[in-house]
């Protein structure tokens, strides 16, 4: 397993780490989320060895990442913030040099290249400089470079950024199948990317873990998690809103567009139930009803917005 240890790092009197505290299993894919400055990448360059904390550790395995760095780093594949790559090298020349620096030879080598470069569809580009790539093809070369070697652990630092959506859907169909025997930890600001792969996910702000929890349980924790959205005919939203503030466990009603209303549960409850027969009482004519299952991003913004001295809170 990964395992960091009061991991901290300072750079003069600024803390962009605090103390974090956290294990990965075999079999995880965990999102880091944090607002822009919240210390993910700091945190991933140094569980990748790339970085040297100023105190606390991190294991890989077992091996310590700064006193053990080869081992470590045999076991780790490191997608950094921005791919960089040598612009004047080819992809197929730079993944060949990776290839060489992983140790990697005989039939072993030439495999692993083709499967890769066949993996992240880099054929069409093999023999252009990088420097003249789109953002999206240097963002697989760098992806194809970090998985050549086929570590148990993977480091992805915003791994989708730049890809169009096609792009996005492969890369991520990439993760769910390799997460079947790897540990892979993605550091991202975007909260579509943890619904997509993830099975845990870290909030962190200000260095500091805030939120620790699976990305079901995280969004339970918005005040949309169970709210009920309908439109009805036969009855004003004036009325129907005065008469479902009345039903026991709504927090309130707001009033959205197209006629929608959207009853707001206290405390999460269910309020399906007690709606729909309101609804049948009065003979309201329901023409659309859905269920809210609530929103990462409200539980992101609630949880990174309060005040960073907030103990780390776990469900993991």
């Amino acid at each position: 397993m990964i395992r960091t240890e009061e991991l901290t790092k300072l750079y003069g009197s600024l803390l962009a780490v605090d103390h974090i505290s956290f294990d990965v299993a075999e079999g995880a894919v965990l999102g880091f989320l944090g607002p822009n400055g919240a210390g993910k990448s700091t945190t991933m360059k140094m569980i990748a060895g790339f970085l040297a904390p100023t105190a606390g550790r991190v294991t890989v395995f077992g091996h310590d990442v700064e006193s053990e760095p080869l081992a470590a780093k045999r076991l780790i594949g490191y997608l950094p913030e921005g791919a960089p790559c040598y612009g004047e090298m080819t992809p197929a020349a730079f993944l060949r040099f990776i290839a060489d620096i992983r140790g990697l030879k005989g039939e072993h080598r030439g495999r692993r290249l083709d499967e890769v470069i066949a993996r992240l569809h880099l054929e069409s580009v093999l023999e252009q400089p990088i420097e003249t790539l789109s953002k999206g093809y240097k963002r697989r070369v760098g992806l194809a470079q970090a998985i050549l070697h086929d570590p148990k652990v993977l480091i992805l630092d915003e791994p989708t950024d730049g890809l169009d959506p096609n792009q996005k859907h492969e890369v991520r169909a990439l993760i769910r199948d390799m997460a079947k025997d790897k540990i892979i930890v993605i550091s991202t600001h975007i909260l579509e990317e943890v619904h997509a792969v993830c099975n845990r996910a870290i909030i962190i702000a200000h260095g500091r873990i805030l939120a620790d929890d699976t990305p079901a349980a995280l969004e339970a924790r918005s005040e949309r998690h169970n709210a009920v959205s309908l439109r009805l005919a036969g009855v004003t939203s004036e009325t129907a809103c005065a008469e479902l503030r009345t039903l026991p466990g709504v927090a309130s009603v707001e009033k959205g567009v197209d006629g929608h209303l959207v009853v707001l549960p206290a405390g999460g409850r269910n309020l399906l139930a007690p709606v729909g027969r309101l609804a049948l009482t009065r003979g309201w004519q329901v023409e659309e009803l859905v269920v809210e299952r609530g929103q990462l991003d409200d539980v992101f913004r609630q949880v990174t917005t309060r005040d960073a001295a907030t103990p780390q809170e776990t469900g993991a």
